[in-house]
């Protein structure tokens, strides 16, 4: 062998075979076998529905680890049509099935825009009245709008 392949021979594990050599006995760290099974453990499962533009308001198990939105299935207990219909169920649209790409998207809006512009003239009229007056003042005013 060359000298290159017997620097690589830690890469090779030590173990102790049995029945001639068709089981084998370890010793590697089963630590990695934890998170595996996290990954699909959850804090608590929530009934949502998905209401961008959404006429359908289907329901859906929302199932939730730390906060975050881990993975969605669609809700089956919806009470039963008359006996000579079939079931509603499952409900649910491709569009609902992605709505938690929606939730954490950079493309979503997180706070309310406002034009620059009318954001100065809040700020002025704000100085000086309430709320309530101040936003009458630019609204009632020909100049402003």
């Amino acid at each position: 062998m060359s000298h290159f392949l017997d620097r690589l021979q830690f890469f090779k594990k030590k173990q102790e075979s049995f029945s001639d050599n068709h089981g084998e006995v370890s010793n590697e760290d089963r630590s990695w076998e934890k998170s595996y099974r996290q990954r699909w453990q959850h804090d608590k499962i929530v009934r949502s529905t998905h209401g961008v533009n959404c006429t359908g308001s289907c329901s859906w198990k929302i199932y939730v680890k730390n906060g975050l939105v881990t993975w969605e299935t669609q809700q089956t207990d919806y009470p039963e049509t008359r006996p000579d219909l079939p079931n509603h169920e499952p409900r649910g649209c491709p569009r609902g099935a992605s709505y938690s790409w929606y939730l954490y998207s950079a493309n979503r809006l997180r706070y309310p825009l406002i034009r620059k512009r009318l954001l100065k003239l809040w700020r002025a009229a704000r100085a000086e009245m309430e709320p309530v007056d101040a936003w009458q003042s630019i609204v009632s005013s020909p100049e402003k709008t």
